[in-house]
């Protein structure tokens, strides 16, 4: 049992994203297309309130990063199953390309837990900003219809941020949090002791 004590505000902001995706499911179960909407649009804000919050307030932590992670990935599933339902022709019609783009994460997360045990909390910028192209890219989609250019945009930066995430897992023998990316990680301390104490 967890001792919620010891979790900070931006700890709770990410944990809403976990506690949001069961009301998600069953609005889309009602299909209550705008309601899930509005929620969805709440939990991607919070994604950005919490890593903010922790920055601002110093409070980063590897068990902060994990759980945010844990959070962004429950929100993205949740978020799938809403266009699957609300969106099924759109999905349909573009099954091969999202098949294409979500082979890569599939095999990103494998490659992680057999290496580690669990996921990755690299959030590099990378994944930021392919965070924010998906987010932009699903809600505009539920409320106004199919932006393909955003789309396509989506699909090509999924696509690179999961190949930095795979290059990373295999530059870094131990787990470790908040990593810019490929160009910092060759300068990380954590990974050069690694190395040096091979």
């Amino acid at each position: 049992m967890p001792d919620f004590k010891k979790f900070n505000i931006a700890d709770w902001f990410s944990f809403y994203r976990i506690i949001a995706v069961p009301i998600l499911l069953l609005f889309i179960w009602l299909e209550e297309r705008q309601i899930f909407a509005w929620l969805l649009g709440l939990s991607y804000a919070t994604d950005a309130i919490d890593g903010f919050i922790a920055r601002k307030l110093k409070i980063t932590s590897a068990r902060g990063s994990q759980l945010d992670s844990y959070g962004d990935q429950m929100t993205l599933v949740v978020a799938l199953i809403g266009l699957l339902v609300f969106e099924t022709t759109f999905m349909r019609e573009n099954f091969v390309l999202i098949i294409i783009a979500f082979i890569p994460y599939i095999l990103q997360m494998i490659i992680a837990f057999r290496k580690y045990g669990k996921a990755t909390a690299f959030h590099t910028y990378l994944a930021k900003l392919s965070a924010i192209v998906q987010a932009v890219f699903i809600l505009w989609l539920l409320f106004f219809g199919p932006v393909y250019w955003l789309f396509y945009s989506m699909i090509v930066i999924g696509i690179l941020e999961t190949a930095e995430e795979i290059t990373l897992i295999f530059m870094y023998d131990k787990w470790v949090a908040g990593v810019r990316g490929i160009y910092w990680a060759l300068r990380d301390k954590r990974r050069l002791m690694e190395e040096s104490g091979k």
